[in-house]
């Protein structure tokens, strides 16, 4: 071809139109739409699980003198669940509210301070057993980067997950937590034998 058709054929030729505004708005309308559905029914789950779970006893306050404070960390609260089945997660009485926290273990049990979520207290009869974990209910971490509280409430066993902002201390926690509840079942045994 030679330059003088080169131009004649750029010159008259008109390329189509690209954006097709109004099917653009239709698809961006449409996945606003489908994400709005989708979030509506994952909070209708939410509201559903809260309502099978409407069993579940209000949660204990801490006591007014709870004693001498034995350990205290702050982190993470991960969620509780049903003991040993790590994906069923408890959602009643703000259990299942992810928040920061702060835990302190005296002999009348574990305060769990929680800002903008329901505090709560595992009395130290209720609980069970503490280990290293590394997930719970939608939360997966390394091995041992989870401090799993196993604690009874009602006719229920909950493990409840906890990550302190200083992963070192977990380990000091379960020993702890282990040793006063061996010893609870110690002197309970005792009592039971007289």
């Amino acid at each position: 071809m030679t330059p003088l058709e080169l131009t004649h054929l750029a010159a008259g030729e008109k390329s189509a139109p690209v954006t097709d505004w109004a099917a653009r708005i239709g698809w961006l309308v449409g996945l606003a739409l489908f994400i709005a559905l989708v979030y509506w029914l994952m909070r209708e789950g939410w509201k559903w699980r809260g309502t099978l779970q409407g069993d579940v006893p209000e949660l204990p306050t801490a006591p007014e003198e709870p004693g001498e404070v034995k350990l205290a960390m702050s982190g993470r609260y991960h969620g509780s669940t049903t003991a040993g089945q790590w994906l069923d997660r408890i959602v009643a009485h703000g259990l299942g509210t992810r928040s920061r926290a702060e835990l302190t273990l005296t002999e009348a049990g574990l305060d769990v301070v929680r800002p903008g979520a329901t505090d709560f207290f595992i009395p130290a009869g209720a609980l069970r057993e503490a280990l290293l974990g590394k997930g719970i209910a939608g939360k997966v971490l390394s091995e041992g980067g989870l401090l799993v509280v196993t604690w009874a409430h009602g006719d229920r066993l909950i493990d409840s997950g906890f990550r302190s902002d200083h992963a070192a201390e977990h380990t000091e926690w379960v020993d702890t937590l282990n040793s006063m509840i061996n010893k609870s079942l110690e002197t309970t045994d005792t009592e039971g034998a007289r």
